[in-house]
């Protein structure tokens, strides 16, 4: 089954459902040098008059490294199929695996960074803004649970230029 590019209006899915319980894969670089990493702090809408996605790297994944050298990024989305998958490239480091090869995923190029043909959702991102989340400036005293020590996530908003959906 090939992609179809829809208008990002076009999709049907519950967004919170679509990243909180369906996890996304968020994937920077090349097809020659890339990662990828599990993510389910993200979001979706409309920002300075553009259709965006944000997501949220902390600077001890490896896929922080990518995405800070890349104009680009991409956000795919899978069925329950994948779930296994998702979970290997949540808890383990492509420092030490080779992601590429253990996820059994085809990656596809182009924009200049990577995405998944198994993928049934995709979103193609242009990095607009990032910004360091700062401590301080918490008003939930919650939230500082989520964090151990100093490594506190990079938010990044990418400008959704291009959606792919089976």
């Amino acid at each position: 089954m090939s992609f179809n590019e829809i208008k990002v209006r076009e999709i049907e899915d519950n967004t919170f459902s679509l990243i909180s319980d369906d996890w996304a894969l968020i994937t920077a670089g090349s097809q020659d040098n890339y990662n990828m990493m599990t993510a389910s702090w993200a979001g979706l809408g409309n920002l300075w008059n553009k259709k965006v996605c944000f997501t949220f790297i902390r600077p001890s994944r490896y896929t922080y490294e990518f995405t800070e050298k890349s104009d680009y990024f991409s956000v795919s989305f899978f069925t329950k199929d994948y779930r296994k998958m998702l979970n290997l490239c949540g808890t383990k480091s492509g420092r030490d695996i080779n992601k590429m090869k253990d996820s059994g995923l085809t990656a596809v190029e182009n924009h200049g960074t990577v995405y998944f043909k198994e993928a049934r959702l995709v979103f193609l991102c242009k990095k607009v803004y990032y910004q360091d989340l700062i401590p301080e400036q918490f008003l939930d005293e919650h939230i500082h649970t989520h964090y151990d020590g100093n490594d506190y996530h990079r938010m990044y908003v990418g400008e959704i230029i291009a959606c792919y959906r089976k």
